[in-house]
């Protein structure tokens, strides 16, 4: 993969925390494929909120003009290949790592995360820290609407990820919106799970020890695309979910 970046117009520091400590560096990870159309309007979204965080964008292997729209306001990761969610994820995970950033939250590059739920998962950390912070769809009525199959698939693989593993209890195991810890982005830096990433990293993560932790989010309808995993990919991406996990639960993660 290419790691080269590509220079922005990104902020170089956050003022996430003002209680007269060294404020936490925190890197914002935005995977797109494809998402020229919202890349633009999100990082401004981001830049609106104040807060000064440091942004990569991580373009896996667009064929469209995303890496140019996004250059102009953030570093850029260019991905030779397309690698899936999985691979574009873990580039910026790694980049947390090598760059040494106490956080590593990573927020979908189609629109659908808001910018202003960032301090949410910071405000969460503060008040109980966990090695990973989920911003949920599903805790207290979020208002997210999928469809039904959609949910009982989600249901199921919660009820897997609840009653397989500790060290936490899960309601949005595939929620994109994730807030990483050192510890979180040591261990994802090594390994982090092409398929499937969200669940599976999960299983992964609460095999190895690491605690989980959820907070309500509000989640926007994406601006541009189409889910991959609506009608009757829901039914198959669950079953292969679920193998995946009993899997994680019998045999050590890498």
């Amino acid at each position: 993969m290419d790691m080269g970046l590509d220079s922005g117009a990104a902020s170089n520091s956050t003022d996430a925390c003002h209680d007269g400590a060294a404020a936490p560096r925190v890197l914002l990870v935005i995977p797109c494929f494809n998402e020229e159309a919202s890349i633009g309007n999100l990082l401004g979204e981001i830049a609106a909120t104040g807060r000064r965080y440091h942004t990569l964008v991580v373009d896996d292997g667009s064929s469209d003009a995303t890496s140019a729209v996004a250059a102009c306001r953030s570093p850029v990761a260019r991905l030779a290949h397309n690698l899936g969610i999985g691979g574009a994820v873990q580039t910026g995970i790694k980049y947390a790592a090598r760059q040494d950033f106490d956080f590593c939250i990573q927020i979908d590059g189609d629109g659908q995360h808001d910018p202003r739920a960032i301090e949410t998962l910071l405000n969460a950390y503060r008040k109980d820290p966990a090695n990973i912070t989920i911003g949920s769809r599903f805790i207290d009525n979020a208002g997210f609407c999928s469809t039904r199959m959609r949910r009982a698939g989600i249901k199921l693989i919660v009820l897997a990820l609840n009653s397989l593993f500790s060290g936490g209890r899960i309601t949005d195991p595939t929620s994109g919106m994730r807030l990483l810890d050192r510890s979180a982005i040591a261990f994802f830096a090594k390994a982090y799970p092409a398929d499937f990433p969200e669940p599976i990293s999960l299983a992964w993560a609460m095999r190895a020890g690491l605690t989980v932790n959820e907070v309500p989010v509000e989640m926007r309808a994406r601006e541009t695309g189409v889910s991959s995993i609506d009608g009757l990919k829901s039914a198959s991406y669950m079953i292969r979910v679920l193998g995946y996990i009993l899997l994680a639960r019998l045999v050590r993660s890498p």
